[in-house]
């Protein structure tokens, strides 16, 4: 089968991006300090059980700083290993529309007047997307390129209420009516390998995710990290870690139902080294990657595969 997408059987982030703005776009993740209705009582506390303490953003800027400093300072680094001029304003600790409209959109403006910014992504969760929130987004989108990732993770809700996760299917669903009647691109996350999840169990929520009106979505493999409640389930036995190869499989199983317009942002994810618990192979994730094209040009799979 003819590679589709540059040199992958599979619509990847860096392939979109390269397509709409001509060159390779980089992601400058920041924290806008916010905290999350899971964690602050509104909803729960303690976050999801396998959230760190950073709120999923683990490599994302510091608080403690600006908006402005934050770029200025990812930027620098980065241009250490790569040269780029276009950027991505990344909100992606905690949840990034737990606050008010006004102090929305001083952060989202902060970021999006930095130099090379050519697009907007915003990290939430489906409960935080009132009427007001989802007008201001609307309002950025018509400014710069933008896109809302979705926490969802699973979608059976016995399993997101193991983990804390403190919404049901039914407000995932309506956030995504929100956000597309307004024209929003939304982006979902999937975890493969929560506790007591089959493989049937993982493979079914990709299905589901694509049963809605999505444009992209990540695949994330989970990670266990010390200091997270999740540790407990690992010690009582019910979490059981996906082996490499497993997981790989796994992965091009769900590449395979996606369609060719849905642009995967991620198939596998990051975890700082020190904190990691498990599973250890993933902290090789060019590895990861490469074993999943190979498996996908070894056996003739592709996106789209099984719906064409």
């Amino acid at each position: 089968m003819k590679k589709m997408w540059g040199e992958k059987r599979y619509k990847s982030l860096n392939y979109f991006l390269r397509e709409k703005f001509g060159e390779k776009v980089f992601k400058i993740s920041l924290d806008g300090g916010f905290t999350c209705p899971n964690r602050d009582g509104k909803v729960s506390i303690g976050g999801c059980t396998f959230c760190s303490s950073k709120g999923s953003g683990d490599f994302a800027g510091n608080s403690s700083i600006s908006i402005t400093d934050q770029f200025y300072n990812i930027k620098n680094m980065m241009r250490k290993k790569w040269n780029g001029e276009k950027y991505i304003a990344y909100f992606q600790a905690y949840t990034n529309t737990y606050g008010t409209v006004e102090e929305l959109r001083k952060k989202y403006n902060e970021a999006i007047k930095e130099e090379g910014v050519v697009a907007l992504a915003i990290a939430t969760r489906p409960d935080c997307l009132e009427e007001d929130i989802l007008d201001l987004l609307k309002e950025f989108s018509e400014k710069i390129y933008l896109w809302v990732e979705l926490g969802f993770q699973t979608s059976r809700d016995d399993i997101g209420r193991n983990f804390n996760r403190g919404y049901d299917r039914d407000v995932f669903d309506k956030a995504i009516e929100g956000l597309r009647k307004r024209n929003i691109e939304v982006v979902v996350h999937t975890i493969f390998g929560l506790p007591e999840e089959n493989p049937e169990d993982m493979l079914n929520t990709v299905k589901y995710v694509i049963s809605k009106d999505i444009q992209g979505i990540k695949l994330h493999l989970l990670h266990l990290m010390e200091e997270t409640a999740m540790v407990k389930d690992y010690e009582e036995g019910k979490l059981k870690f996906l082996e490499k190869d497993e997981y790989v499989k796994l992965i091009c199983e769900a590449i395979c139902l996606l369609p060719k317009d849905v642009v995967i942002h991620r198939l596998t994810g990051d975890a700082p080294r020190d904190k990691l618990i498990g599973p250890m192979w993933s902290l090789k994730k060019w590895e990861v990657l490469n074993a999943i094209d190979k498996y996908l040009e070894d056996n003739d799979l592709y996106q789209g595969k099984y719906i064409d």
